[in-house]
């Protein structure tokens, strides 16, 4: 086989088991979202280097919630340059900083998308956003974060410092596919079913909205 087809193939069995697997799991976290934005409070997305994109993904975006708002610090991201985002992602503290910016407030919610889960940012916005009184939901690879050591100067993972857990089912390394005569692996995954289980997390939520009587406030496109 080999090649892209290789990929689809082993991408959407990755895909299924994180549907399989994490069903539950987003339905929690849809519950807590929920009930978050009845009572007035805030959903917040937070993610550094790539996993930026999830939060992305949810914000301003056609048939998502409005209310959504997200994290997106540019040195964080990668348009000022790799390195600069890769360095930037463990410095210790710069999450305080960040979460006075937002005022991530006591009733919020957060979800905080990192794949490694290992950094220092994604790992102390989601303790300093506990500390704050938000609940946190966290979306990693488990697989990836037990196979490494932490970062985070106050020795946890995102994983282990979150109230809601959703596994993108993700390999070490996040790429999928070895490809004879290549040093590396190629063809990553936390994206794509990230995407996935984020926008199925958005869906619950309206549809939780929407059993409670509440209007949700989804987006319709500017282009439609």
């Amino acid at each position: 086989m080999g090649g892209a087809e290789e990929y689809l193939e082993k991408a959407m069995e990755l895909a299924g088991r994180a549907v399989d697997t994490q069903l539950p799991v987003v339905r929690e976290a849809a519950g807590v979202v929920a009930d978050a934005l009845v009572g007035g409070k805030t959903f917040w997305v937070f993610g550094t280097g790539h996993s930026h994109l999830i939060a992305e993904e949810l914000y301003g975006r056609a048939g998502g919630l409005a209310s959504v708002r997200a994290v997106l610090e540019p040195g964080l991201m990668l348009h000022e340059g790799l390195l600069k985002s890769s360095l930037l992602e463990r410095l210790g503290g710069l999450a305080d900083v960040l979460l006075r910016v937002n005022e991530v407030a006591a009733g919020d919610v957060v979800l905080v998308v990192s794949n490694s889960g290992r950094n220092a940012v994604p790992v102390e916005f989601a303790v300093g956003a506990r500390a704050a009184g938000a609940k946190v939901v966290a979306l990693t690879s488990l697989a990836h974060s037990e196979a490494v050591e932490f970062r985070a100067p106050g020795g946890q993972r995102l994983f282990e410092v979150a109230d809601v857990v959703i596994d993108n089912c993700g390999v070490p390394g996040d790429a999928l596919i070895a490809v004879e005569g290549s040093p590396e692996r190629t063809g990553s995954t936390s994206t794509v079913v990230g995407a996935l289980l984020a926008q199925a997390l958005v869906v619950e939520v309206v549809a939780l909205l929407a059993e409670r009587g509440h209007t949700p406030d989804v987006l319709r496109s500017l282009n439609a």
